[in-house]
């Protein structure tokens, strides 16, 4: 399958609508560990093939360190999920998904706050360098 942005708004799509079914499940005020493990089982319902705590080498000047980034979810093995049950989000955040994107070397990824109201507002995309050079269709 060829990787173009057209493909990562329809997966982008299809992930939220995931998202918000396990909000309308469970609602807000739970912990991000147990939306994490739903959104997860929901997303593979719907025959995507997603994976949690995928780990991710970090490279420092050619060398890996000890510890290595572990993502909440990939999905179809080019999309991050992040997974968040907090009051209020911070722009740590965002900057934590843009790190994890580049050095996954992935496109695109989408902040996911499940402690809100309605689950849209806690929905934030990201995408990168990568996500710019790709065909629209």
């Amino acid at each position: 399958m060829k990787i173009t942005k057209q493909y990562l708004k329809k997966l982008n799509y299809q992930i939220v609508a995931a998202a918000i079914e396990v909000h309308k499940e469970l609602g807000p005020g739970l912990l991000e560990s147990i939306y994490e493990e739903c959104l997860y089982q929901e997303l593979l319902m719907r025959g995507l093939n997603s994976k949690r705590q995928v780990k991710v080498p970090v490279i420092y000047k050619g060398k890996q360190v000890k510890d290595d980034l572990r993502i909440d979810i990939l999905v179809n093995d080019i999309f991050i999920v992040e997974v968040k049950s907090v009051l209020e989000m911070h722009p740590i955040f965002q900057a934590q998904l843009m790190t994890y994107l580049k050095l996954a070397e992935k496109p695109k990824g989408l902040l996911i706050n499940f402690n809100v109201e309605k689950l849209i507002d806690g929905v934030t995309p990201i995408v990168n360098k990568l996500f710019a050079k790709l065909p629209n269709y």
